[in-house]
């Protein structure tokens, strides 16, 4: 019996390390490149050697070992592939909506590795993204960190596992309407989207003390207490109580942000990123001293009311007061050109070259916990590289190839121009959607029904 199970244990083990080589890793030399590290200043006609996915070497005259090819960037730039802290790309579903906290939601468990959003990304440098629950709730669902290893038919395959947990949160005026004067629930005042945190967080640690004093009595002699009952939506939110989480916050205006920084030291919540964070600027300070930073637009607000007043000048603002700051896209569109988003605080604000290119590499890394992974070209990060024909924050620049994990999954010449995967063979082109400038971007995905509902109790209502 025991050797049938140690031969059980043996298949299973197989199965394992099987499931985990799907991951693909590659070899690649790149030589006589512009290398920007971000980190550690720029090297001029410099190589890179990545090994099985690992930057081994930096430096000049590198030999590419057997095996490996050799890539000639003379006259190009080597940077970091660029990451983006707030995307949905290759999400199919956005908001679980039917509930101010829905915690218990998991964006892995709806990952499309055949969107053309990914090949799409990689064709402008983007080798990581965030994917984010949307903004209908107040406590929304578990994200997702994605490496963007374009041809993978298994989901997990393009989920980064290694990458830190992380949670949406929303404040303002999406929790409202979906629930205040959608359903006719709290919150519908940004008073009550307050209460609504407060209230899951309290709720969370008399959780937390039910199972904890289970546990110191379950081995009591004459015990007789049975377990509490298992919820994953409590579960994560005393797992964000306890620093396993990350707390991404959709949020706009800088009374809400300082509101939110009160509630994380109340509850002594040290890991919270401030999404979009138009008003930031209000409050660059306090963003610098209690949180992980902000992730912003560059220059995108007055979409709607809560938005009206924002800066171009934003992401400088924070940068000088020593907030973590990055710039995100949330569009499938604009994931594309993160490089000219960077390069608008060189305008607005006249942010270094490492500066600016930090906004969209070390510093989303930062916030999303993969700085000691990805995020700048160093010895033992991984092979995460985007070569560019110009300087990446000039207005001229083009991605030329992209690497994720060593493997070339984008290159500007060799690549058919049709990268979908799935196409439908009475479907000539793509179809497109015009939308109003306020659902522009996607957090606001799949609750179209909510919105109605709003829109007739809106209209019902006397002023």
């Amino acid at each position: 019996m025991k050797k049938i199970f140690y031969l059980f244990l043996a298949f299973f083990g197989l199965g394992c390390n099987f499931s985990q080589a799907q991951v693909q890793k590659g070899s690649v030399l790149i030589k006589n490149a512009t290398v920007l590290t971000v980190t550690k200043g720029n090297l001029e006609s410099a190589d890179v050697l990545v090994q099985n996915g690992i930057i081994t070497q930096i430096g000049k005259n590198i030999s590419a070992p057997n095996g490996v090819q050799s890539i000639d960037a003379t006259g190009k730039y080597l940077m970091p592939g660029i990451i983006d802290a707030h995307s949905h790309v290759a999400l199919d579903v956005v908001n679980e909506a039917s509930a101010p906290i829905t915690s218990e939601v998991r964006m892995k468990d709806v990952v499309n590795p055949f969107e053309i959003g990914i090949y799409r990304a990689l064709a402008g440098g983007v080798t990581v993204s965030h994917a984010m629950h949307g903004s209908a709730n107040v406590v929304g669902g578990q994200n997702a960190t994605l490496k963007h290893r374009w041809g993978a038919k298994d989901p997990a395959d393009i989920i980064m596992q290694d990458a830190p947990r992380t949670i949406k949160f929303a404040l303002g005026e999406n929790p409202t309407r979906v629930h205040g004067r959608g359903n006719g629930i709290q919150p519908r005042s940004r008073m009550g989207v307050e209460a609504v945190i407060r209230n899951g967080f309290n709720e969370a640690l008399q959780y937390k003390k039910a199972w904890e004093t289970f546990a110191a009595a379950k081995n009591t002699k004459g015990n007789t207490l049975t377990p509490p009952v298992y919820s994953e939506r409590l579960q994560t939110l005393a797992d964000i109580l306890d620093g396993k989480v990350i707390v991404h916050c959709h949020s706009y205006r800088a009374d809400e942000i300082y509101m939110l920084i009160n509630v994380a030291k109340d509850f002594n919540i040290k890991k919270l990123v401030f999404q979009h964070t138009n008003e930031g600027f209000k409050v660059a300070p306090e963003i610098a001293e209690y949180t992980m930073g902000a992730s912003v637009f560059a220059d995108w607000w007055a979409y709607k009311m809560e938005v009206y007043y924002s800066t171009a000048f934003n992401a400088a603002i924070l940068q000088r007061n020593g907030a973590i700051t990055s710039i995100n896209s949330d569009s499938a569109e604009l994931i594309r050109h993160l490089y000219h988003e960077a390069a608008k605080t060189q305008r607005y604000g006249s942010l270094t070259d490492e500066e600016a290119l930090a906004m969209i590499t070390i510093n989303p890394a930062k916030q999303l916990g993969i700085d000691d992974k990805v995020g700048s070209i160093e010895v033992g990060k991984q092979g995460d590289l985007v070569i560019f024909d110009s300087h990446p924050l000039s207005s001229y620049a083009v991605p030329q190839m992209t690497f994720v994990d060593g493997i070339k999954y984008f290159d500007i010449v060799a690549d058919k121009d049709d990268q979908r995967q799935l196409v439908i063979a009475t479907e000539m082109v793509e179809p497109i959607y015009l939308r109003a400038n306020e659902e522009a971007h996607r957090c606001m995905q799949d609750v179209e029904i909510y919105l109605d509902a709003f829109d007739v109790a809106f209209l019902k209502e006397n002023h």
